[in-house]
């Protein structure tokens, strides 16, 4: 492709309303325009990195055994009634009405589409397994869209489903999916970790979300340092301390008066003592009753956590009047010790020794209180990993990376196929709901995802995979007729071996072309400039390493092939 023909309207600053890393290079590479908020135009440049990316989804999902198909974006209220979401999706479902005022939505995700459709033409065990996928567009109506491809409104997807008889054939499809994503990311060239993750509004039982490493990430990951262990931190588990033999303190509790002082800061501050020597005492509504959750002072509570623990459909954070009946205090004040209500405390507590607590009334707190001696909890793990916390697998030592999640896969068991009435009839014709699994890949997300893991300060660095062009040819003066006849012949003789080839053929300076190239970030550049040309010579230099080889003009098609396919 001639670089003069292409709409690829590079920018030299980026856009104000550009927040990350490849929103601002995205767009000043001429990739991505935007049109309304988290709704984007992709260029003829920012279109080929994302059927770059299709092309790859699509021969490994090929490859799995899993069957192409297309479903609509829009989809019948109806549908989504069935399954329970109409209502529990909440806003970011984006209704609509049809001129005979009938109820839409516009997709964000297709469990009802694909099991209303397998529910009308699957009806016998022999017929399962089957995985069933789309590349298509996707609708969320994000509350506040941001960071480009990151995180739009609409975006491409790919989504998957299976139908199963049994929970075996479901594990084993898991697995499938869960080995091929992990060469669907390998082969974006992308460094990445599979990590344990809660399956949010989708549902099901449990699920790994797909990383992308990046300084940039919006998602904490807590990984082993000596095992291939990760989850997001919110999901990943904290091995337990084993309780010390140390001695319960002697010292009796003591009440202080804490005049105002609420919060922990305020609290260490007060009595000057380390965050880490005080507990937390949180009271919070469940479905079970009223629990007072405990963890140390310079830990964070994690609910999803606790919401397992219980084994409660819900949990919410107490409000004024309820924490004022279940302590006598108000908010800031409570402790366990004398609490007339269930208490779960983390393991951290455990290893406590003459802590500090609330004093269960107002403008006071509670010393030297242990746990065992002063106050009785069940301990569980319910709080956030931190750096340097145990490995739950291994003797290892967690570390906290920051990721960009570009894929998400799920157990769902029976969720929608019993809403729905998907069932099957098994070898003795007795009808049973199908066991599903879903799996998606953000595909405009991963794209964007490869430029915040790759990139510097000139601009973006694609891998070879996912890069729009493999090999992009500036002749330094268009209007030398020798340096022109020379990129020309290269430009065709590379055409001609299946190099997708990008030909700067503007008439600009070298130091814009150059600046440009670097930019959109293509792997190879062959510089063809006069003074070399006089010695037979041309320059190749590769994007992501700098280095630069000089070689005969006659040789430059084959050391570009020999590098791209290296």
């Amino acid at each position: 492709m001639r670089f003069s023909r292409m709409l690829l309207p590079t920018l030299k600053e980026s856009p104000a309303d550009a927040d990350v890393v490849s929103q601002r290079l995205m767009m000043r590479a001429g990739m991505i325009r935007k049109v309304a908020a988290g709704i984007y135009n992709l260029l003829p440049l920012g279109f080929k990195v994302v059927k770059k990316v299709e092309g790859i989804i699509r021969e490994e999902m090929n490859r799995a055994g899993a069957q192409e198909v297309l479903m609509p974006m829009v989809i019948p209220a109806e549908l989504w009634q069935e399954s329970g979401r109409w209502e529990e999706y909440g806003k970011e479902l984006l209704r609509v009405n049809d001129r005979h005022n009938r109820e839409f939505c516009l997709g964000p995700t297709h469990e009802e589409v694909i099991t209303d459709m397998v529910r009308r033409e699957v009806r016998s065990y022999r017929e399962l397994p089957m995985n069933i996928y789309q590349i298509q567009t996707k609708f969320r109506d994000e509350i506040r869209p941001r960071f480009g491809l990151m995180r739009g409104r609409e975006f491409i997807m790919k989504d998957a489903y299976s139908f199963h008889a049994t929970d075996e054939s479901a594990d084993q499809e898991y697995r499938n999916m869960y080995e091929t994503y992990c060469r669907i990311f390998e082969r974006c060239g992308l460094e990445f970790r599979a990590v344990e993750a809660e399956t949010g509004a989708i549902g099901g039982r449990f699920s790994h979300e797909f990383m992308v490493l990046a300084e940039t990430g919006e998602d904490a990951i807590a990984a082993c340092d000596a095992c291939s262990y990760a989850a997001n931190v919110e999901r990943a588990e904290v091995r337990a301390v084993e309780p010390s033999n140390e001695p319960e303190s002697q010292r009796p509790v003591e009440r202080v008066s804490t005049p105002g002082q609420k919060t922990i800061e305020e609290v260490s501050a007060f009595l000057k003592i380390p965050r880490e020597k005080l507990i937390k005492t949180l009271i919070y509504e469940t479905d079970q009753g009223i629990v007072a959750a405990l963890v140390r002072g310079d830990y964070e509570l994690n609910e999803m956590k606790l919401k397992r623990t219980l084994d409660s459909a819900f949990v919410k954070l107490a409000d004024e009047q309820k924490v004022r009946e279940t302590t006598g205090a108000p908010v800031g004040f409570a402790s366990p010790v004398k609490l007339k209500c269930r208490v779960i405390a983390d393991h951290s507590v455990r290893e406590l020794r003459d802590a500090v607590t609330g004093a269960n009334e107002a403008d006071a707190h509670t010393v030297n209180v242990n746990p065992g001696r002063d106050f009785k909890a069940e301990f569980a793990d319910i709080r956030n990993a931190v750096e340097g916390d145990g490995c739950p697998r291994c003797a290892g030592k967690l570390t906290i990376k920051r990721g960009i999640e570009v894929g998400h896969i799920f157990k769902l068991g029976t969720k929608y196929s019993v809403a729905m009435g998907a069932t099957f009839l098994d070898e003795e014709g007795k009808e049973k709901p199908m066991i599903m699994g879903c799996y998606g890949i953000g595909v405009g997300r991963t794209a964007a995802a490869s430029v915040e893991q790759n990139h510097d300060e000139f601009g973006i660095i694609w891998p070879r995979p996912l890069s729009p062009f493999e090999c992009e040819i500036v002749p330094v003066n268009v209007k030398d007729a020798g340096t022109v006849n020379a990129a020309e012949a290269l430009y065709e003789e590379l055409k001609g071996k299946g190099v997708d080839v990008l030909l700067d053929d503007r008439d600009e300076r070298a130091g814009v072309k150059f600046k440009d190239a670097d930019l959109i970030g293509i792997p190879l550049r062959v510089t063809i400039g006069e003074r070399n040309l006089k010695q037979g010579l041309v320059e190749i230099k590769e994007r992501k390493t700098g280095t630069v080889k000089l070689v005969k003009t006659e040789d430059s098609a084959g050391e570009v092939l020999r590098t791209i396919s290296a």
